[in-house]
């Protein structure tokens, strides 16, 4: 089946053909690296590496996937000057403390995670182009980009050229540019501010010529995929492919994917409403798988809701998938982590076991479908979970246990080998989820009930096993008793 993806320049679903034959190339803007790493900050790496995934394993394209860190911005050299640090030591710390996010998030690392300091030597050729072709000017200093001279400006906001009278990051007075939109290239050194020799002087890049430079440098003049989030559209991308496509002559970009905003608590995430969630504090609350698999639940192109009930709900459903997961592997003794597949090679099957293995495919089959229709993570997973679903009847139907014959275990096997497959192409289910501190000492707890009850009733002192029972019960914990032992999970 073909890939369908939305392009936001030309605002429609398209059929996805790469511009070269067998491999994608794939632009994300990263964070600029001035504070650290918020929940939002994670969502792009996220859908990406899920996308990554995707177009790897199941279409076999070879991917390069280009995630940058802007390392020198306004933002970035007020903070140093706020701290009294130098900015290198603040942009190394935060992309460290990003990179280690990215990795509890299973986020597999970017083929390239280019520096913007670190070409400055392509920044500056670009500029002297874009001078050269004369749809650049020299200011004071500063080089500015002069937005009449390229036709195409807009194409990707849909905002007129006259209504762009603001959006760059320029912190100048615009009193003295051609035009109001026109947005800067190269800025002059200020006193105290980190700055590399150019033709027009000391000075630095502007925040959207640094993504060009790099994209370009990597990945080509035209490349398949650029991602970020909604807020970018206007005016960094722009902006990008006005400075990009005017020094080339070439389409820059061929598809254009802009995930949905984050929202903390149904409100804008903002420093003023101070609501940031660091994604540094979110993973010592919560593993990051499940921070991951909230992410997934919702469809890319839509705003992410981020609240505490929100993702203990996701957190309380995946349950379903880690009980499966412990069912499968006390009555199979195979353990669905231990990374090989359950079971090898087909197997025939009636009656029951044909329903499970015809339910479980056409939820595979669904599952496909969803992702090539504009990576639809939010759908696969509700496929996932109707897997889960077909799982369990069987269990329940065949009273499926360890003391079973081995050929009804053979479809619960093929069922879990497929969920897993699918699930692992999102980058879920890889390994035995974490657990925190408290969740060891219930388990113990627990254990230690279980048996202090299995010795009341072997003495045949019914009331106290009962009382037992009973106070689990009341405290969310249900027993369950079965051939192999004594089991128990977490009600609701």
């Amino acid at each position: 089946m073909a890939i369908r993806i939305y392009n936001t320049l030309t605002r429609q679903k398209e059929e996805f053909k790469p511009v070269n034959a067998g491999e994608v190339k794939i632009y994300l803007c990263g964070p600029t690296v001035y504070k650290k790493s918020h929940i939002g900050h994670s969502v792009g790496p996220v859908i990406f590496d899920a996308i990554r995934r995707w177009l790897t394993a199941v279409h076999r394209y070879k991917v390069t996937l280009v995630v940058n860190i802007t390392d020198v911005e306004d933002k970035l050299i007020d903070e140093a000057r706020r701290q009294g640090r130098p900015m290198q030591e603040i942009a190394e710390e935060v992309t460290a403390d990003y990179i280690k996010a990215l990795e509890a998030l299973n986020v597999q690392p970017p083929d390239i995670m280019p520096k913007a300091t670190e070409h400055i030597a392509e920044i500056i050729a670009i500029v002297k182009t874009l001078i050269d072709r004369g749809v650049a000017y020299q200011l004071d200093g500063d080089v500015y980009f002069d937005v009449t001279k390229f036709s195409d400006y807009g194409k990707l906001s849909g905002q007129r050229l006259e209504e762009q009278t603001e959006g760059t990051r320029d912190l100048r007075s615009a009193q003295q540019k051609r035009h109001p939109g026109d947005f800067v290239l190269w800025k002059s050194a200020k006193e105290g501010e980190l700055a590399w020799d150019s033709p027009w002087g000391p000075g630095r890049p502007g925040w959207h010529i640094e993504c060009s430079a790099m994209s370009m440098k990597y990945l080509g003049e035209t490349f398949d995929i650029h991602g970020g989030g909604l807020d970018l559209v206007f005016p960094h991308h722009e902006n990008e492919i006005a400075q990009s496509e005017a020094a080339t002559g070439k389409p820059f970009a061929k598809y254009w994917l802009h995930h949905g905003l984050t929202r903390v608590d149904a409100r804008k995430m903002s420093k003023s409403l101070g609501n940031i969630r660091a994604i540094g504090e979110l993973l010592q609350q919560y593993p990051g798988e499940v921070i991951r698999f909230f992410i997934l639940s919702t469809h890319y192109r839509r705003p992410i809701d981020f609240s505490d009930e929100q993702i203990e709900n996701v957190a309380r459903g995946m349950q379903a998938f880690y009980r499966l997961f412990d069912r499968c592997r006390q009555i199979s003794g195979k353990d669905p982590y231990a990374g090989d597949r359950l079971l090898d090679g087909p197997i025939r099957a009636e009656g029951t076991s044909k329903e499970l293995l015809d339910t479980v495919a056409q939820f595979d089959k669904n599952f496909a479908e969803a992702m090539d229709d504009d990576f639809n993570t939010a759908e696969a997973i509700a496929n996932l979970y109707e897997m889960v679903n077909a799982a369990n009847r069987y269990i329940e139907q065949t009273q499926l246990s360890s003391e079973s014959p081995h050929k009804d275990m053979l479809p619960l096997l093929a069922a879990v080998d497929t969920l897993l497959k699918d699930a692992r192409l999102l980058g879920l289910f890889e390994r035995p989820p974490a657990k925190a501190i408290s969740d060891d000492l219930t388990e113990s707890l627990v254990a230690l009930l279980i048996d202090v009850r299995a010795e009341a009733r072997k003495g045949k002192h019914f009331v106290l096993a009962d009382m037992v029972r009973d106070r689990l019960a009341a405290l969310g914990i249900q027993l369950k008793d079965s051939r192999e032992g004594t089991g128990w999970e977490k009600a609701g």
